[in-house]
């Protein structure tokens, strides 16, 4: 299994890049690299050319998350790819690995919360790159569309409640407040 974390976003809410604040003893980036290290094979970061430390860059900026989806899954040589924002901080190993076992024989499996599929936080296979290149190329830049396209296994977030209680792992860190209140969630960290 790899890891793909996206970070190629201009952070316009946040009003700095996200990656790089700080959260407890190192970035948030930092912090999902070494979360999604410990339970895959590989991690891949996706971001803009102008960023440091990254693996790859969207073959083309500024086209959003979709764009990196693309770009991570056609780089990876795993079957499935956990993909997350790295403005997830406070991801749960626990989460990603059940999201992992959920997946059965579909193409993408994520998470309902409120309503709403949490399509940066969830589990997709390398084989539908080429259908989120497709999007890209077709001028469409929503992750949702992807999701429609393919086979998606929606999984209530009520499922993950036994092991992340607030579901804390699809909180987005985008606006200053945000970051405030994650960082006073912010537990000790029993993944090193």
């Amino acid at each position: 299994m790899t890891g793909i974390i996206l970070c190629g976003g201009r952070s316009t809410r946040m009003g700095q890049d996200k990656g790089s604040l700080p959260f407890g003893d190192e970035t948030m980036l930092e912090r999902i690299t070494r979360i999604l290290g410990a339970i895959s094979d590989r991690v891949i970061v996706v971001g803009r050319r102008d960023q440091n430390a990254i693996t790859i860059h969207d073959a083309i900026e500024d086209q959003g998350p979709l764009a990196g989806i693309a770009a991570g899954l056609a780089s990876s040589t795993s079957d499935l790819n956990i993909v997350v924002a790295c403005d997830m901080p406070l991801i749960n190993p626990a989460v990603l690995q059940r999201l992992a076992a959920l997946i059965d024989d579909n193409d993408a499996c994520v998470a309902v919360v409120d309503g709403h599929a949490s399509a940066l936080c969830g589990v997709y296979r390398s084989r539908i790159a080429k259908d989120a290149q497709a999007l890209l190329d077709s001028g469409e830049r929503r992750v949702m569309r992807l999701l429609d396209r393919i086979k998606t296994k929606r999984v209530d977030a009520a499922a993950f409640r036994d092991i992340d209680p607030d579901l804390e792992t699809f909180i987005s860190v985008d606006t200053p407040e945000k970051y405030a209140d994650a960082v006073v969630r912010l537990k000790p960290d029993t993944t090193n």
